[in-house]
């Protein structure tokens, strides 16, 4: 599995997505997977798994640099992360309470 941050230098969100990223594979327990980070002209912050944007998946590569207004989240992280996780068997995710 490879896991990337894209960045734009000095974009306030990248150390908050690092932090959600791990934090999702701490909860999976892989703790064996780095976190790449690449600080360029990206929409930021992006986070690729396996080289899918997890917030747009039927996206083209990223490209320029610009703040994201689709934060990447715990929830789009840990449901792409479970995806590409061998052995791990799909849940229907829990009823939304309104």
């Amino acid at each position: 599995m490879r896991i990337e941050l894209l960045t734009a230098p000095h974009c306030p969100h990248a150390a908050p997505a690092r932090q959600v990223i791990a934090d999702c594979l701490s909860t999976l327990g892989l703790l064996d997977v780095p976190i790449i980070d690449r600080v360029g002209r990206y929409p930021s912050p992006t986070v690729l798994v396996n080289g899918v944007d997890v917030m747009r998946p039927e996206a083209t590569a990223p490209v320029g640099d610009a703040c994201r207004l689709d934060l990447p989240t715990a929830r789009r992280i840990l449901d792409v992360l479970r995806a590409d996780t061998p052995g791990h068997v799909q849940t229907a995710p829990p009823p939304t309470e309104f």
